[in-house]
């Protein structure tokens, strides 16, 4: 009788093994604002490569993350948007404030995506100007 309730909670608790780890919810913020490269998370957290696919390794094996190839680049995108609602269910708990943002890329991160980032905002300064 307890072991199946026990088989009951498995998945529960994979989810839960998943996301009690600062630097995996860290990923998670990133991957909030869509698909992101491992040199993004790199520029955005400040974590090293080695660390970071680590923590991706985790996340994918709990089914939360999922990756594509294009050329030397992977990207990585969240396949389980509903774990925004977990982990925002535990910061309400906790008191804490709801996070409307992921963590900003600093200039070091030279991925397709970023530099297609920065190559539009130096549009928009330049017709500022």
């Amino acid at each position: 009788m307890i072991s199946k309730r026990k088989d009951t909670y498995d998945s529960q608790v994979k989810l839960f093994k998943a996301l009690m780890h600062p630097g995996r919810l860290a990923i998670l913020d990133v991957l909030r604002a869509g698909e992101a490269c491992v040199c993004h998370m790199e520029a955005a957290l400040g974590f090293r490569q080695a660390y970071l696919s680590q923590q991706l390794m985790v996340l994918r094996e709990a089914g939360l993350v999922d990756d594509r190839r294009d050329g030397w680049n992977v990207y990585y995108r969240v396949v389980k948007p509903d774990v925004f609602a977990v982990i925002e269910a535990a910061r309400s708990t906790l008191g804490e404030k709801k996070r409307t943002s992921s963590p900003a890329v600093t200039p070091s991160c030279a991925c397709p995506h970023c530099t297609g980032e920065k190559a539009n905002a130096g549009v928009a300064v330049a017709k500022a100007v």
